[in-house]
């Protein structure tokens, strides 16, 4: 295979999998399934989605390697069902065009399933020059992939994290504060008497 043809069966394969992910129940099929074997009709039950909708689906991911068929079970009627599991592969999948934007969508659908005041929410102000923002993105992505790779916890209850970091449009408008902008603001905070012990991130 010449180096041209193996570029481009990447981008095809690139562009695929971009396809296969950019649907947001996809993405909460891929979730339902993540630690439990479901069937189509299980899938579409806990979506509320019509069985046929959702098996279009299940078959995209099934083509593409992010869901695998597992051996067929007897269904609560006696049926022959096909129940299908998570690979994980999306999770190693990388620099997939516009599946951002899906993951947002999808976590906005997803969060918006349960009581916010259950949902552990912290919104910080950063201002990093490159080595700094290199080096939170390492930490966070340690993290992720540590937490990734434990085995779940047999009768533990299930969670979602959504982690986003993006530059602030704002206040980059403003342009940068100069060196004695920056000097007065610490003086400042360096006499405030009001420091409480839990502050809410801006």
């Amino acid at each position: 295979m010449t180096g041209s043809t193996a570029d481009e069966r990447s981008t095809a394969e690139r562009d695929a999998d971009a396809r296969a992910l950019a649907s947001t129940l996809r993405m909460r099929i891929l979730r339902l399934c993540l630690d439990e074997s479901l069937t189509n009709r299980e899938i579409a039950a806990r979506l509320d989605r019509n069985p046929a909708t959702v098996l279009h689906h299940v078959r995209t991911l099934v083509d593409r390697g992010f869901l695998a068929a597992e051996p067929m079970r007897r269904g609560t009627r006696g049926s022959r069902e096909v129940p299908y599991r998570a690979t994980r592969r999306s999770w190693s999948v990388r620099d997939v065009a516009g599946v951002a934007r899906t993951l947002i969508d999808t976590f906005v659908e997803e969060v918006g399933l349960v009581d916010p005041e259950t949902v552990l929410v912290t919104r910080l102000g950063l201002r990093l020059d490159e080595a700094g923002h290199a080096e939170l993105v390492g930490r966070l992505h340690a993290l992720a992939e540590e937490f990734a790779a434990r085995p779940s916890t047999p009768g533990g209850t299930p969670y979602s994290l959504f982690v986003a970091l993006h530059e602030d449009a704002s206040r980059a408008a403003a342009g940068a504060p100069d060196a004695e902008d920056t000097s007065r603001a610490a003086a400042r905070a360096s006499d405030a008497d009001d420091a409480a012990a839990t502050r809410v991130g801006t």
